[in-house]
């Protein structure tokens, strides 16, 4: 698919997926391209946790019981490093957005829909749940769940305002 045609199908999916796995081969050329992205001082600070046991994909759900979460065949689970240059300076939520755009491209241009779920796991003390659950070492951070998989419905992007409300030209 071509690039902007990848970009303009790229839809936040929160619907159910059919029960059809996703193959290996396919979610590491999407979790290469999430690992792709800029990353400030080329601290890479972003990594991910692959969700595919069904066990663990349950539990899950039962802390964020969505469609989407409970239905998907795999749950990305991108965290962060806190890390700091020389000087103090961190680029830990700038590589995560950076890697994690990436990916729901990745995810779009193969055929597969997925949904960015930062806001709900920062409720309730999800994330903390959420790391003691996948055992996350000392120091990483629990960012988000993308739920991914293949959609039962198509997925809709929803309208963009117009350039005009949305940039500047300084000429």
């Amino acid at each position: 698919m071509e690039f902007f045609d990848v970009i303009s199908k790229r839809a936040s999916y929160r619907g159910k997926f059919r029960k059809t796995s996703v193959p290996e081969a396919d979610l590491e050329k999407i979790l290469k391209a999430g690992l792709q992205a800029p990353s400030g001082y080329n601290l890479q600070t972003t990594r991910y946790y692959v969700v595919t046991s069904a066990a663990v994909r349950l539990e899950i759900a039962r802390l964020l019981p969505t469609p989407a979460v409970r239905t998907a065949p795999v749950i990305l689970v991108p965290v962060s490093v806190y890390e700091t240059t020389d000087s103090g300076l961190s680029f830990e939520t700038e590589d995560y957005g950076a890697s994690v755009e990436n990916v729901l491209l990745a995810a779009a241009a193969l055929g597969y829909a997925c949904v960015w779920m930062d806001g709900q796991v920062r409720f309730d003390g999800i994330a903390e749940k959420l790391e003691e659950l996948l055992e996350l070492p000392a120091g990483e951070y629990l960012r988000a769940v993308i739920p991914l998989g293949i959609p039962e419905e198509e997925p809709v992007q929803k309208e963009k305002k117009p350039l005009s409300e949305r940039v500047v030209f300084i000429r």
